[in-house]
């Protein structure tokens, strides 16, 4: 009955925020089959599917998919999880940006596909925020959840 109700049904904004979160706890996961837990905060060569990796980098990525998944239960904590994404994602992609040129300072040995990854990262959050959703939509189904 509560998804008759239109209650109980996943937003867009709560599907991306699951699916973005398990995909960085994936990562996350398979990064240290990559490295183990070698060289905790040092730039290496090591990449999993050409992102590079560290052990440090895994546990971000095991952080931030996790706080994915739960955030994922309702939309005002989806979008809550977008804006973690951006907050966390935009410094992240300048440290990357300057880290590239820099490998000798590189904690969480990012190379360009990372970098890349973050941007895509900063932009679905941004989506996250601004998707609307079908409960804030309908007419006089109440407030919007934000």
């Amino acid at each position: 009955m509560r998804n008759q109700a239109g209650r109980g049904k996943r937003t867009v904004p709560q599907l991306l925020a699951a699916v973005i979160g398990a995909l960085y706890l994936l990562a996350g996961i398979a990064g240290f089959f990559v490295t183990g837990f070698d060289d905790f905060a040092r730039h290496t060569h090591e990449t999993l599917l050409g992102f590079g990796v560290n052990p440090l980098h895994n546990i971000v990525h095991i952080l931030i998919g996790a706080l994915g998944l739960a955030m994922a239960k309702s939309l005002r904590l989806a979008r809550g999880f977008g804006w973690v994404l951006v907050i966390a994602y935009t410094p992240t992609l300048l440290y990357g940006l300057w880290a590239a040129s820099r490998p000798d300072r590189d904690f969480l040995n990012i190379n360009v596909a990372d970098n890349w990854l973050h941007f895509l990262s900063v932009l679905a959050g941004l989506a996250i925020i601004v998707i609307p959703s079908r409960r804030e939509t309908r007419g006089g189904a109440g407030t919007p959840e934000f």
